[in-house]
């Protein structure tokens, strides 16, 4: 059997997916509704197979690289989880001081996509800090499905802590000009959006297919760029209601729509990606936070 491509696979199985993913399916009942789906040469194994992210072949940061200066740290939460472990990141040769940014990951804790993600946004010339909000419960354990089940034991409000306490540790960095903004993912793009809220000095946020808040809006100050999935019925609901609110109070936004592709198309680790879009999105953000951070 040849392998499968992304386009062999119809709509409906990333939608199964995504509700698996976002804990709307147990992983028995995902299966059992897989396999509607296999059919002719297609096997649930081999659907199953294609579906879950791959961290060995999708790396675009080399762990090692030579201009990049990236390691584990652990900063203290007083309102959130305690002690957390982050992935701090930066360009190896520093002359002056470079701004920062709060990498968030999704809802299964701090996993190797993220790590990438962060590491790349350190060459691009900013200081990062990828907090692990599984942290107080042993931190990534490897595998997404753990992390899924595990980050579901957590307080949001409270993860949310962790990562508004990881801007100030990255404020107060030695390398840092004080300027911090916020990318995140999924779970990630709603804690950008409340990072928005509840931190006055927040420079920028980037929230990829996120939760929107619903209330609070009119003590944002900082610009917004949000980037959304054509296909994320889910999560685009939420985005009307949002703008509004935004536009009727003055605030700085932009938002994009790319059409044809799924939540999670960032993710290098899963089928759901989509270069084209992914790296138009990335080298838009880059730039928003170079015009709003430097």
């Amino acid at each position: 059997m040849k392998p499968l491509k992304k386009e062999d696979i119809k709509q409906e199985v990333f939608d199964l997916y995504d509700d698996y993913a976002h804990n709307k399916l147990e992983r028995r009942d995902f299966v059992q509704k897989l396999s509607v789906y296999a059919v002719g040469g297609l096997t649930v194994p081999s659907l199953m197979s294609f579906l879950m992210p791959d961290y060995q072949n999708t790396f675009l940061v080399d762990k090692n690289n030579p201009d990049l200066d990236s390691g584990f740290i652990t900063y203290d939460s007083t309102k959130g989880g305690g002690e957390i472990k982050a992935l701090l990141s930066k360009p190896k040769s520093i002359e002056d001081k470079l701004p920062g940014i709060v990498v968030v990951h999704e809802n299964r804790g701090l996993n190797p996509y993220v790590e990438d993600t962060a590491r790349r946004a350190a060459l691009a010339g900013f200081v990062t800090i990828a907090p692990d909000a599984l942290s107080p419960l042993g931190g990534y354990p490897g595998n997404d499905d753990e992390g899924r089940e595990m980050q579901k034991t957590r307080d949001r409000d409270e993860m949310l802590e962790d990562f508004i306490a990881a801007f100030e540790y990255l404020k107060n960095h030695e390398n840092c000009n004080g300027k911090i903004g916020v990318v995140g993912f999924c779970f990630g793009g709603w804690i950008s959006n409340m990072m928005a809220v509840k931190v006055p000095d927040l420079a920028a946020a980037v929230p990829f297919y996120g939760g929107q808040p619903t209330e609070g809006i009119e003590n944002i100050n900082a610009p917004l760029m949000l980037q959304y999935a054509g296909l994320d019925e889910r999560v685009n609901a939420g985005w009307p209601a949002y703008e509004k609110a935004l536009n009727e109070l003055g605030k700085e936004n932009v938002a994009y729509f790319y059409p044809e592709v799924n939540h999670g198309f960032h993710n290098t680790s899963t089928p759901r990606y989509d270069e084209p879009a992914a790296e138009l999105a990335w080298s838009r953000t880059i730039e928003f936070f170079k015009e709003k951070l430097i």
